[in-house]
């Protein structure tokens, strides 16, 4: 009864801060928002005893996406009214993805009439039995090439970032590193012959 309890919860808290997230007007509380949606998302998946993705959920998404993500929406100047402006243009988009999951969630409702009876969990599993130790075992083995991809992308989206953060300011003073490395000694000294001043 308290996993219950507990579900209905984390659930009523999720879907309030997945419609802070569209609703609010500041991008920064958005990005709040989502972070509140990881959290409790990972309370879910602890509630069906999937610890590792749980883990996950917090430490890469809550942990690392996240904060890159509120580093660049903090660092990029975006233009509120600009935004404002063009959340009407979309709203269509919005709606056929807001349709797309209701009709998913109608379906996994629906599927006992299907044969499949999605009350029940799954087969309780032995004391000693780790799912980390399972998804560690199947990732590094059989999956070892796109786990490598996915490591690849997050590299790129990392730079991607780090790229779109860099504003060219006119009074702001950068370091030319290829101008720096092309340097000869010839042009960075300059002699220059004085007579001797004699002082009494």
């Amino acid at each position: 009864m308290l996993p219950l309890i507990l579900f209905y919860i984390f659930a009523t808290i999720l879907v309030m801060a997945a419609v802070a997230v569209i609703v609010s007007r500041n991008p920064v509380y958005s990005a709040l928002s989502l972070v509140l949606c990881f959290v409790t998302s990972a309370a879910i998946w602890l509630l069906i005893e999937a610890e590792f993705l749980a883990i996950v959920l917090v430490l890469v998404y809550v942990g690392a996406v996240m904060v890159l993500f509120l580093f660049v929406v903090m660092m990029i100047d975006i233009n509120l009214e600009e935004l404002r402006a063009g959340f009407t243009r979309f709203a269509w988009l919005g709606w056929i993805m807001a349709g797309a999951i209701v009709l998913e969630i109608a379906g996994v409702v629906l599927t006992k009439r299907l044969g499949i009876d999605v009350t029940r969990g799954g087969a309780p599993l032995p004391a000693n039995y780790s799912n980390t130790q399972e998804l560690g075992a199947l990732l590094y083995s059989k999956y070892a090439y796109p786990f490598e991809i996915a490591a690849m992308v997050l590299l790129v989206a990392i730079i991607a970032a780090i790229a779109l953060t860099l504003r060219h300011r006119p009074n702001l003073k950068v370091q030319d590193v290829g101008r720096q490395v092309a340097a000869r000694a010839s042009e960075r000294v300059r002699l220059v012959k004085m007579d001797s001043e004699h002082r009494e």
